[in-house]
């Protein structure tokens, strides 16, 4: 047998203990609530402390001596502004006797500055005359055709670059039927280059490369004019 006769004693004795321990509190009632204990709460009475006026501070012989060098102070004011006072009234009747004689004689008035010569006279900058030029310049750009060449003009938009001059070829054929000024120039790398323009401002160079991208699917970059 796994467990003897002595184990099975001491299983059966701690089951007992437990069982008489616990057994009475599971069918036992609990107390009622006006049989358990209260708490209580108790309020001591408070000390009483006597009162005690505070002794009056006394301030020390350094603010004391400074109270009398200050009112020392104001005393030689009011005298230096007695004899401000008086001076004023002095040269008050020295100019009411002065004002006698400018009477009798006028001073002479003094002689205008010479204006200064044209050139020197700097011209102002209008930023508002600026900005409306600036605008006029746009304007006439927006007028200006991109699908027409200006002779020597500066800008031009350079669509693309081929190894192959056939291709290059087709290209510029491409661009002149939508009516595009279109040409293409053979560079030193042994590539060909198309170019739509030349124009006169970038404005306009600008604005037919916003139409190259719109109506032929092409990404063109803008370059001076060769």
């Amino acid at each position: 047998m796994k467990y003897g006769w002595r184990e099975r004693i001491s299983g059966a004795l701690i089951l007992l203990a437990l069982a008489v321990i616990f057994l009475p509190l599971l069918f036992d009632d609990p107390a009622p609530r006006e049989d358990r204990p209260r708490p209580t709460m108790t309020i001591e009475q408070p000390i009483e402390v006597p009162h005690r006026e505070p002794e009056a501070p006394t301030p020390p012989d350094e603010v004391s001596s400074r109270d009398q060098a200050s009112g020392g102070d104001e005393t030689a004011t009011l005298d230096t502004g007695q004899a401000v006072a008086s001076r004023d009234a002095q040269d008050a009747d020295g100019a009411g006797e002065g004002q006698e004689t400018a009477d009798a004689e006028p001073e002479p008035k003094p002689e205008p500055s010479p204006a200064p010569p044209a050139e020197e006279v700097e011209t102002e900058v209008d930023p508002i005359a600026d900005l409306a030029r600036a605008a006029d310049e746009r304007m006439a750009a927006a007028d200006e055709p991109t699908r027409e060449a200006v002779s020597g003009g500066e800008w031009a938009v350079q669509v693309g670059s081929f190894g192959e001059p056939a291709n290059a070829e087709r290209l510029e054929a491409r661009l002149a039927d939508e009516g595009f000024p279109a040409y293409r120039r053979p560079r030193d790398d042994r590539l060909t280059t198309v170019y739509v323009g030349p124009y006169a401002s970038s404005e306009v160079a600008e604005r037919a490369m916003t139409e190259l991208k719109a109506d032929l699917n092409l990404q063109g970059l803008l370059v001076e004019a060769e």
